[in-house]
């Protein structure tokens, strides 16, 4: 029989807080982090970051993520990541470029439980993002379908992507 994946919830009080290295290599993980991922810090620290990431997520959000973060601004998203023993769970993330004298040394992440109606709004969004990605390269998919939410999003909402996702955030606190 096979196992289903729980969506693990938890306090919208609760920061989930981490910092990485330029490459994306975690260098911090706060205890909210490793208790809701169910990873100890051992198996967090010096690892890439998307050791967490969910296969339900479509590349063309980090490609959106890096390429936003590549120009030092912040990069907010929902994102739906796995735990260490394959559930998972939802977050609304703000990742911003750590900048010390000048010079990007990494990134830190902040997020926060995402209000289930947004959820619901952007699992419908993410599912055709991943549509768009099948069958192409991983860099192709990835940009292919980023063109595609950003379009999508102005022609259906009429607002860029920053402003969609802050405003659903928003409306479901």
């Amino acid at each position: 029989m096979p196992v289903v994946a729980k969506n693990i919830t938890f306090s919208d009080k609760i920061l989930i807080v981490s910092k990485t290295d330029l490459r994306g290599n975690i260098t911090y993980a706060n205890r909210h982090f490793m208790r809701i991922s169910n990873f100890p810090e051992t198996a967090l620290l010096g690892k890439p970051h998307n050791i967490i990431r969910h296969a339900d997520m479509p590349r063309g959000v980090y490609y959106a993520m890096w390429k936003t973060l590549k120009s030092r601004q912040e990069f907010f998203g929902f994102v739906k990541n796995l735990t260490s023993d394959g559930d998972y769970y939802w977050v609304f993330a703000n990742v911003t470029p750590d900048v010390v004298n000048g010079k990007v040394e990494g990134f830190f992440s902040v997020r926060r439980k995402a209000p289930e109606a947004a959820v619901k709004a952007i699992e419908a969004i993410y599912a055709e993002m991943r549509k768009k990605e099948a069958g192409l390269s991983a860099d192709t998919a990835a940009s292919n379908s980023w063109k595609w939410l950003s379009e999508h999003i102005e022609s259906q909402h009429g607002v860029s992507y920053d402003e969609f996702v802050l405003g659903l955030y928003e409306q479901y606190l």
